[in-house]
């Protein structure tokens, strides 16, 4: 396991585990981020990454992507 900051841009993850606080997993199981979910990491520059999840592009701060495990 990995964050998701971590992985390859490009390639198709699987969601393994969402930590943090619970107030940010709830935020980003709305999001659509769920273990079990698959998740593509679009890119990472200045702080942020995009993501695909759900067929929808979505930004999140670094931070929150290293609670993503993947």
């Amino acid at each position: 396991m990995m964050p998701l900051v971590l992985a390859d841009a490009g390639t198709e993850q699987l969601i393994h585990k969402v930590g943090g606080s619970p107030e940010l997993k709830k935020h980003l199981e709305d999001l659509g981020f769920v273990p079990g979910g698959a998740v593509t990491l679009i890119s990472a520059m200045g702080g942020n990454v995009i993501v695909k999840v759900k067929e929808s592009r979505v930004a999140i701060s670094e931070e929150m992507a290293r609670k993503i495990m993947v």
